[in-house]
């Protein structure tokens, strides 16, 4: 049966506190209260001193501390690894019981995961914030767990903006071509910078089509890849950005994320799309960044505000090896509020919950965290919750740069990649 996927956030959020509520979920229910728990996780650190294994140590120390008798073991992957390595071992029968990673929906199509209500109380499961609890739903069921998220804004260097004599931030597309312009003729490398390599292309796209009143979804929940709001963004990209040479000297394809923030560090980016803990890296440095929701097309209008784009990592936990109570108290220990908080702001991400959002680790968000958390609360998320999600974004990844290419044709690129897109819903 087609999956209903992810499209526009709601804008409430709940505000459930993590309070010990009994329910049918509740981690006290099912039998045994010792063991030991696997937890394969995604590294998030890039050298051994940021590296999250200090994290981990310290919280599963002091949980198994507080739970005597369930240890947990702890093994950390690359995220260009996480997800094949889980797959491959789930399939082989040796699923760990816990991990944290950047997908779940395919392992809960094929009925490998606890939900939500099996594992958590009451409270925990309904502190998620909601757009992040939708986008980890499967059938009204809530299998992807949030753990930390981000959103993305529109930065911008603010010396290089005064440079070139841009006085204001750009609110719609004309705004930031003529900005891009004029950052160009006072000689900025990247006057924007368009990261459409492998990397993590479909983000730049989302942010761009959705600016547009497009996306990845249209609002039935289906996919609306190659929609005529689509084919006219990279149109307008490639004809008003990529073709005058406003996005500097590396073609979108072949610039990655990672690359463009490093530009960016060196003061060589006027503008370009990024999420907070760039902006803390920038500080570090002594770059002035402006930071502003994307600006909309002007078929949309200045006035118009689409939703900003957020991207999630997820908790899940697998059925194989029968251990729903013990995975449910680690996890509930996971979640309270100084667990969440200090991994968040370990790596200048936002934590998933309500109540850690509003009570940080440090006495509270820095107001660039609390303008992403704000963008976060009514942002656009991936369609994660469909199995086919991540052959769908991997050929999103490695296509979309092509639409803006010299002799490329948005309008064949994105029919391209939606008809890819239907050939891996069939194979879910």
């Amino acid at each position: 049966m087609r999956r209903k996927i992810f499209g526009t956030a709601a804008t409430a959020v709940v505000l459930g506190l993590l309070i010990p509520l009994s329910g049918c979920g509740s981690p006290d229910d099912g039998a045994g209260g010792s063991g030991t728990l696997r937890l394969v996780a995604a590294e998030y650190g890039d050298t051994p001193a940021t590296s999250s294994k200090a994290y981990w140590d310290k919280m599963t120390g002091d949980f198994t501390a507080s739970h005597p008798g369930i240890k947990v073991e702890v093994q950390l992957l690359p995220w260009a690894d996480i997800d094949r390595e889980v797959s491959r071992m789930v399939k082989a029968g040796k699923a760990p019981d816990v991990a944290l990673m950047g997908s779940y929906s395919d392992f809960a199509a094929q009925g490998e995961l606890y939900s939500a209500e099996e594992l958590l109380s009451v409270g925990a499961e309904a502190n998620f914030l909601q757009p992040l609890a939708e986008a980890g739903t499967v059938n009204s069921r809530l299998y992807g767990l949030p753990f930390v998220a981000s959103s993305r804004l529109l930065f911008y260097n603010r010396a290089l903006f005064t440079k070139a004599g841009v006085k204001e931030p750009p609110k719609t597309w004309s705004d930031l071509r003529a900005a891009a312009k004029a950052l160009k003729d006072k000689g900025v490398k990247y006057p924007y910078a368009l990261p459409l390599g492998p990397e993590e292309a479909h983000a730049e796209a989302l942010i761009w089509e959705v600016s547009n009143g497009g996306g990845y979804a249209d609002n039935s929940g289906n996919y609306s890849l190659d929609s005529e709001k689509n084919i006219r963004t990279w149109q307008w990209v490639k004809d008003n950005l990529v073709t005058p040479g406003l996005v500097g000297p590396t073609a979108p394809s072949r610039l990655n994320r990672a690359d463009a923030f490093g530009a960016f560090l060196r003061g060589e980016v006027g503008m370009l799309n990024g999420y907070p803990s760039l902006a803390h890296q920038a500080a570090a440095q002594g770059i002035e960044v402006g930071t502003v929701a994307m600006p909309v097309s002007d078929a949309l209008g200045a006035g118009e505000t689409p939703p900003t784009v957020g991207v999630a990592d997820w908790m899940v936990a697998f059925k194989q090896n029968g251990r729903r109570d013990q995975i449910g108290r680690f996890l509930e220990f996971v979640y309270q509020d100084k667990n969440l908080s200090d991994f968040a702001g370990r790596y200048h991400l936002l934590p998933s919950t309500a109540s850690a959002a509003r009570t940080p680790a440090g006495g509270g968000l820095t107001q660039t965290d609390e303008d992403f958390l704000s963008a976060l609360r009514t942002a656009r998320l991936y369609p994660v919750n469909d199995p086919s999600w991540l052959t769908v974004s991997d050929t999103i990844k490695r296509n979309i740069g092509r639409a803006v290419e010299p002799g490329g044709d948005p309008k064949t690129v994105l029919e391209d990649i939606a008809a890819k897109a239907v050939e891996g819903e069939d194979k879910s």
